[in-house]
């Protein structure tokens, strides 16, 4: 047994330390936003707000409970700040707990433990989000914790922080309890530690209700509805996302021998390994809706486990090739991670002078926002001067220049030299998020990401009457105007602002645009340079002019400003919408 432990010890060790030097990546970034809240704020990390997909969002609406944020705030307080490798090193403590788990139960189910415990080593989302400071892997060795001590009042421990890492911790009560069925049916103590995730997500929800007055799963559940994230287009691709990744947990060949020699033997062990496999399965499907291939660590063990029981000659080449795929698609996530890492490097001189806005999420903006930079709000009016760092691939959102135009002042492609992709521009991979194709992990020489910076440059508005489909319309626009839809009309908010030349004699003032039926704006308010000049009432949606007498601006530049009084939103788009906008300017 000893010997056992220190073998695994050594394996862990040797997988993680080449990536100790790991980039900020994914959704670390929030993490860290909550372990810099715990510091003025130890009781409550997730009260933390930050910018998310260019909304202002609250952190009690985030779908992991504060452990994480915990961990990572204690981590910040001994350290003063962020550092990649002492952080990385230490998040080795949660490999070490999963995969000692997996031996211990191993040692129960299995004729060779130590090859579950490879086989778990080896799977590709444990290889590659452990070198990451999300949630995933702490859970997972929670989880695994719990089932190795399942029956014994111990296992409360585990249980308890499981709880607090994710919420999908509660299904363990029911996997819990076929084991108490299975082997411990005169254990009181094993029934009624079962339901130990039950009771600690409810006390943490009443105690945040209790401190602040709000459920953290109401605001969840305002984002999982705002967002979208719910939508049955979203659960169907979920769902079969999870169902090709949970292929891929082990290698594809060892699968089928594995479940069908289980199917034979038909003990408790089987029955045991089977319900914990099906039980998280469904509720994967149920709860998840990005389909990625780390939602599914929880049962990488025992699937590990079922298939051990093959001759050692499949196992080695099993465990040979899944390793060798999951090593590469590690170096191919450490290369995307570390392009971010080295093209803020390299901003830096530049960053210095002048605000700067970042236009993306994950690593580049964490990096950026180390050197001064602010997140981009949707809608933002970027000002001469200002530069705006923006990626292709990392959700950028739209904002406007306020009459600038932007220079390129440095891009770079971030790729990888293997031909395999988790994520990127060109790839159908799901390994992240099932919104671009189904692949279990892509083939790919393409860049994953193009990433540049812009300086905003002065430039004076050439247009008198701007159509919003005129090539001019994105430098004259100022703030509150949406992209270009069916290249003729945009979506407004509730201001609508955009800078016009004046015109060389006075002509009246003019706003066409249609008020749709969903639309609730129906007092429409023109205003040139600060000085409302035309305002009126609509009594039904459709399609209108507003216009004034002739007007002559006092200088060659005017600001014009179209209001609304009331705006609206649709479930899946954060947007405040007022009425669509098809022209404005001064006409005859």
């Amino acid at each position: 047994m000893r010997r056992q432990v220190l073998f695994v010890i050594l394996a862990v060790l040797l997988l993680r330390i080449p990536f100790l030097n790991q980039a900020i990546q994914g959704d670390d970034i929030y993490y860290l936003a909550g372990a810099q809240h715990a510091q003025i704020d130890p009781l409550h990390p997730n009260h933390a707000r930050y910018v998310f997909l260019g909304g202002m969002v609250d952190m009690r609406g985030h779908p992991h409970p504060p452990f994480n944020a915990w961990f990572l705030g204690l981590l910040l307080a001994l350290s003063g700040d962020i550092y990649e490798a002492p952080f990385h090193a230490a998040y080795i403590l949660f490999s070490l707990i999963a995969a000692l788990s997996v031996l211990f139960i191993a040692r129960r189910f299995s004729p060779r433990p130590l090859w579950a415990v490879l086989l778990f080593l080896s799977v590709p989302a444990f290889v590659i989000n452990g070198n990451s400071l999300e949630a995933d892997v702490p859970f997972a060795a929670f989880w695994l914790a719990s089932i190795a001590l399942a029956g014994r009042a111990v296992s409360v421990l585990p249980l308890a922080l499981a709880s607090l890492t994710a919420f999908q911790a509660v299904f363990l009560t029911p996997i819990l309890l076929v084991h108490a069925w299975l082997f411990a049916r005169r254990s009181k103590a094993a029934w009624m530690v079962a339901f130990t995730p039950v009771a600690v997500i409810g006390g943490w929800q009443a105690f945040e209700f209790l401190s602040t007055g709000r459920l953290p799963a109401s605001v969840l559940t305002g984002y999982l509805h705002s967002y979208g994230f719910q939508a049955l287009e979203q659960k169907l691709r979920n769902a079969l996302a999870l169902l090709i990744h949970s292929l891929w947990i082990v290698f594809p060949l060892l699968l089928p021998p594995a479940l069908l020699a289980a199917w034979r033997r038909k003990k408790a062990a089987e029955a045991f390994l089977a319900a914990w496999i099906l039980v998280f399965f469904a509720g994967a499907v149920a709860v998840f809706f990005a389909g990625s291939a780390r939602y599914l660590l929880p049962i990488a063990a025992p699937l590990a486990i079922l298939a051990s029981w093959l001759s050692v000659r499949r196992l080695a080449w099993g465990f040979g090739l899944q390793m060798a795929l999951s090593l590469a698609l590690a170096a191919v996530n450490y290369h995307h991670w570390d392009g971010y890492r080295q093209f803020a490097a390299s901003l830096k001189e530049q960053a210095a002078a002048r605000r700067v806005w970042i236009n993306g999420e994950w690593g580049l903006r964490f990096y950026m926002e180390a050197d001064g930079g602010l997140p981009l709000i949707e809608g933002q009016a970027v000002r001469p001067g200002e530069m705006v760092v923006s990626s292709a691939l990392a959700y950028p959102v739209p904002f406007t220049t306020g009459g600038a135009v932007l220079a390129p002042v440095a891009e770079r492609e971030i790729a990888s030299p293997l031909p395999f992709r988790l994520i990127g521009l060109d790839t159908r991979s799901a390994y992240s998020t099932a919104s671009r194709g189904f692949l279990p992990f892509g083939f790919s020489t393409g860049p994953i990401d193009r990433v540049r910076a812009e300086l905003a440059v002065e430039r004076q508005p050439v247009l008198a009457d701007l159509a919003m489909n005129a090539p001019e319309a994105a430098q004259q626009i100022v703030s509150g105007v949406y992209q270009l839809e069916e290249n003729r009309w945009r979506w407004m908010g509730e201001k609508a602002v955009v800078l016009l030349k004046s015109p060389d004699r006075a002509l009246p003032l003019r706003a066409r645009f249609h008020i749709p039926a969903a639309a609730r704006a129906r007092r429409i308010t023109l205003s040139l340079d600060g000085v409302e000049v035309a305002s009126r009432q609509f009594a039904a949606p459709g399609a209108y002019t507003l216009a004034t007498p002739p007007l002559k601006p006092a200088r060659d530049t005017a600001t014009v400003t179209l209001s609304v009084d009331r705006t609206f939103s649709v479930p899946g788009d954060r947007r405040r919408l007022g009425m669509v906008l098809a022209a404005l300017g001064f006409a005859e």
